[in-house]
């Protein structure tokens, strides 16, 4: 490689947002992907940037901590936040997507680039090159190999913890005489299918959902959840009401057939653009399938449901940040190395995305002999590194973006201005810190 090649391991959400951000500013990129001669447990689909979990990106409000992000993401040209914009579904003030449209304008845009070669070829470990800038961005199902190559290279053992995915349902299969369109709060029909529950469905629901057999973990693993994507039924075992306060809330969602608010909801959202597929908001589930089809056919409206795609439990890789990264998102030990994604200690894909975009942006200048300046922490861009960088190591998480982890107000600001005010903020340090990157 010369000095100006970038090595990118890994094409999901952060790799190829990295490795679009440094093509894009002249680099050369070879980017390396193991799909589709190996797959993780996790995905299916040959293309890049496939999205697992769920496909929303969540709220697109500017004045949201993740909607700022995706702000300060399109101020920096952000491929993937493009595409999601272009493929995008009704969600409400959401931004959700076509999944296999959004993957499908990614692989196309990334194959087609000038500046990057794809290898497909899976990597399994890495070097300490002081001549090659690589970004490690293979993702929260990072192989056991190469992750046992990246602990040999820090010295630090890895963290796990253990995801799982909601199931997709068929859109006709549904009974819609029960199920009604609305969004929460919205007059009319809203973005969002709601399955009603009485009290009495309500309790034989959670009471099954007690009692049903789950995947076992193997003895070696350690079941640590992410408390922002827990499995329903970890949820359902936190107490009776647990639920009705978290994805199954029934608060502003008025059931037209009885003129009031059920005693609970499951909500649905579309998959596609078309509206054939829908997801269960919230129901991430590591339900054994037989148990998955027998306890949510007893949702109402569901009854006969046709189940397009089973949830899943899938394990989360991801290192100690604060030990290891600097706020370039590079290895202390060892600078040309770089992480990107859901490896590098955040959580959700726009995050993921982020510091992919980040990793990319750091490298390019590094190689054509500029310094990085981490973006100031008062935006969400650097609200984001000072947890990876500064949040006390003994009791760090991955996280999403939230203005908890924001610098703190120096005056009082009524609640209900804060998401303006920290938007107005951070516009004006993103302008500060581009006049200081010129």
């Amino acid at each position: 490689m010369n000095k100006n090649e970038i090595k990118i391991i890994g094409a999901g959400l952060a790799g190829c947002e990295a490795a679009w951000q440094a093509a894009e500013r002249g680099c050369s990129v070879k980017l390396y992907e193991m799909k589709p001669e190996k797959y993780s447990p996790a995905h299916s689909s040959p293309s890049l940037a496939e999205l697992v979990c769920s496909n929303s990106l969540r709220s697109n409000a500017p004045t949201s901590a993740v909607g700022l992000l995706k702000e300060e993401m399109r101020q920096m040209d952000s491929l993937l936040i493009r595409i999601a914009e272009e493929t995008a579904v009704p969600a409400g003030q959401a931004l959700a997507v076509d999944r296999d449209k959004f993957a499908a304008a990614v692989t196309e845009h990334i194959r087609n680039h000038a500046n990057i070669e794809f290898i497909q070829a899976e990597q399994t470990t890495l070097e300490e090159d002081p001549d090659v800038q690589t970004i490690l961005a293979t993702g929260p199902l990072t192989s056991e190999a190469m992750a046992d190559s990246l602990a040999t290279l820090t010295g630090r053992d890895r963290l796990a913890f253990y995801d799982a995915i909601a199931p997709i349902v068929s859109a006709e299969s549904l009974n819609m005489d029960i199920i009604y369109s609305k969004s929460r709060w919205q007059d009319g029909p809203g973005d969002y299918l709601n399955c009603p529950f009485d009290k009495e469905q309500y309790l034989a629901f959670i009471t099954a959902l007690g009692e049903a057999d789950t995947v076992p973990l193997k003895d070696f693993e350690d079941a640590k959840y992410f408390e922002g994507c827990l499995p329903i039924e970890v949820m359902c075992a936190r107490g009776e009401d647990t639920l009705r306060y978290g994805p199954m809330k029934p608060v502003g969602l008025r059931d037209p057939n009885t003129g009031k608010d059920p005693y609970a909801a499951v909500q649905l959202r579309m998959e596609n653009k078309e509206g054939t597929f829908l997801n269960l908001v919230g129901f991430q589930t590591k339900l054994t399938y037989p148990e998955q089809k027998r306890i949510f056919r007893m949702i109402p409206g569901m009854e006969n449901v046709e189940f397009e795609r089973l949830g899943s439990i899938h394990r989360n890789t991801f290192v100690c940040a604060p030990l290891l990264l600097n706020p370039s998102l590079q290895l202390k030990n060892n600078p040309n190395i770089y992480l990107a994604g859901q490896l590098s200690g955040v959580e959700g894909y726009v995050e993921s995305m982020a510091m992919g975009l980040l990793a990319g942006f750091n490298a390019a200048r590094v190689c054509f002999g500029k310094a990085i300046i981490p973006p100031p922490p008062t935006t969400a861009f650097g609200a984001l590194i000072k947890h990876l960088t500064e949040t006390d190591p003994d009791c760090f998480q991955p996280s999403n973006v939230n203005f908890g982890l924001f610098p703190a107000w120096e005056k009082k600001v009524p609640k209900k201005f804060r998401g303006e005010k920290r938007r107005e903020i951070s516009a004006a340090a993103m302008a500060e810190w581009f006049e200081e990157l010129q």
